[in-house]
């Protein structure tokens, strides 16, 4: 009865919050164009006085008298922006200069994946973080929508650090969901299955250890990972460990066959008492089943949150039996680094933008070449269009270049409700990982000078099957041996963890596996182009072609090419 009386309390005090928030977006949703001036206008009226906004006449913009004028006045004096133009002034906040891109310093930074050697260190404001925060508490309350006894029992939720370091002035860097798991009130932290200690356990196969020692104890109804293949990794830790699980759920301990710091190993070990129930539950799971599934360990399974969209397809394709019959398992929907831009509604499969939160921009898919392109404002989006999407937050992000292409698949009243296509411009993101074609260049140049291994041509494919990169070269040394050729390719590997954070998050978690290298024959390169003007794929005088792709087409021409 008070497990009951206290999941009711938790319930209601989540639907409280969410539909006070809830009740904004509808009201954005009556008119978006309203709500999305409304947005740009508190956006320039906060940062007017920084160094950004003097410099781009923001307190000029903000004398326009309709928003027609608003949008025209903000494109005229803004122009769009890539990550190395805001770079410089992010530099100078890192530094400890105030009052550049907005009012005071940022809380905190963000870490992603940039196109250069260089990660991306993104400002989060205290007011894009309210707004962050808001979203984050309607997002909780859509699964009550959905299953309103979904917080009856435990959360498994994968966030990051909330403090991975420290920019040179002292200001925190780390993850926006790991800080938002932490500043929860107390009763929602006692939701989750583990202490936020788990994820600064360096060791991946020790942190999916305790993670699932400590999950599979619980009755959990809820898991939330943006990646599915996570989903694989944890599960794959059962079926490697169940027998040491199980022992130590019985007696109340941690293995310690698992490199884990005492720090963490004393957070977690403070929550383990002896279940021996527990462990006989499934210990006789096991030997009715022999491979146990989530449908076994937690039955009263309710919601599993992750990506479904783009590549994840294939990952999803191999848990959709793991889980209770009756499991909902709605889209995790459009998030990054730079901007949580909205949130899946309805427990559909589609974001729904949130003009009342952050103010954006379009460039239509076909437009994308133009040098001057025609930006749009959300109200002006077509159903069934794509589109590059431009974002403006609360934390100095101005007509930032998502380098992503969207399509709009339906309309939650008047805002655009979006699904994410695929990045653009030569960036490859399997599970995340987000590698340029310039950092793979710049990798393999890096191998060949530690190596002394030079390169004739070299392309690089992204299967998403496998969840692996193949690197088809052609070394210049034609008697080099396929033992030498997995040698470079993994100084390659090892580079490219060295120039993308996200890329070694992803190798280190085993959500990308190890990289095969293939040796091409020579002239395979001219075999190749040759076969793709014959098949009409390209101009003989016009012919170009990127060195990583995801594209099965041109991967198979490239394995028949091998030696």
């Amino acid at each position: 009865m008070k497990k009951e009386k206290n999941a009711g309390l938790i319930t209601f005090a989540l639907s409280w919050v969410g539909r006070k928030n809830l009740k904004a977006l509808k009201k954005a949703a009556k008119n978006c164009e309203n709500a999305t001036a409304t947005t740009l206008r508190g956006i320039l009226t906060y940062a007017k006085d920084s160094e950004w906004g003097k410099a781009h006449h923001f307190a000029d913009i903000l004398t326009a008298q309709t928003d027609e004028e608003l949008f025209a006045k903000w494109q005229a004096n803004v122009p769009p922006q890539t990550y190395e133009d805001l770079r410089p002034f992010v530099d100078r906040q890192k530094n400890g200069e105030e009052n550049i891109l907005f009012p005071g310093k940022p809380m905190m930074y963000a870490t992603t994946s940039g196109t250069t050697s260089a990660p991306k260190w993104i400002p989060i404001s205290t007011e894009y973080y309210q707004r962050f925060s808001a979203i984050s508490r309607l997002w909780l309350y859509s699964f009550i929508m959905q299953r309103p006894k979904v917080f009856w029992g435990i959360v498994l939720s994968i966030v990051g650090k909330d403090v991975e370091t420290h920019a040179p002035d002292g200001t925190p860097c780390g993850s926006i969901s790991g800080v938002t798991q932490r500043d929860c009130p107390e009763f929602i932290k006692g939701l989750y299955s583990a202490p936020s200690a788990v994820f600064y356990i360096e060791d991946y196969a020790a942190r999916n250890y305790a993670l699932m020692r400590t999950g599979i104890e619980q009755n959990v109804t809820l898991f939330i990972t943006a990646n599915p293949s996570t989903v694989i990794e944890l599960q794959r830790t059962v079926d490697e460990h169940l027998d040491e699980m199980i022992k130590d759920i019985e007696n109340g301990t941690l293995s310690d066959k698992f490199t884990i710091g005492e720090e963490q190993r004393k957070a977690l070990c403070a929550k383990y008492k002896p279940n021996p129930a527990r462990a006989a539950e499934l210990r006789a799971l096991k030997e009715k089943y022999g491979r146990i599934l989530p449908k076994h360990y937690w039955p009263d399974f309710q919601i599993i949150n992750t990506w479904k969209c783009g590549n994840t397809h294939v990952y999803i394709e191999k848990i959709k039996d793991w889980f209770p019959e009756n499991v909902c398992h709605p889209e995790f929907g459009y998030f990054a680094s730079e901007c949580r831009v909205g949130l899946v509604m309805n427990g559909g499969s589609d974001t729904v933008l949130f003009p009342h939160m952050h103010y954006f921009e379009f460039v239509d898919a076909d437009d994308m070449d133009n040098p001057n392109p025609k930006f749009l404002q959300i109200h002006e989006l077509k159903k069934g269009k794509k589109y590059l999407i431009y974002i403006t937050t609360y934390s100095g992000i101005y007509r930032y270049n998502m380098n992503d292409m969207i399509e709009v698949t339906d309309f939650y009243g008047t805002i655009p409700a979006i699904q994410f296509l695929q990045k653009v411009n030569g960036i490859i993101s399997m599970t995340g990982e987000k590698v340029s074609e310039g950092q793979f260049i710049t990798a393999v140049k890096q191998a060949e000078e530690q190596t002394g291994q030079k390169t004739r041509f070299y392309v690089g494919f992204a299967d998403v099957q496998e969840s692996r990169y193949h690197y088809y070269i052609d070394f210049a040394d034609e008697a080099t041996t396929q033992e030498q050729a997995d040698a470079f390719a993994k100084v390659v590997d090892e580079k490219l963890k060295k120039l993308n954070v996200e890329y070694e998050a992803k190798r280190d978690s085993f959500r990308v596996k190890d990289q095969a290298c293939h040796i091409l024959k020579a002239n395979a390169f001219e075999e190749f182009k040759k076969e793709s003007i014959a098949k009409g794929m390209a101009r003989d005088g016009q012919f170009k072609m990127n060195l990583l792709m995801q594209d099965e087409k041109r991967h198979a021409m490239f394995k028949a090419l091998v030696k």
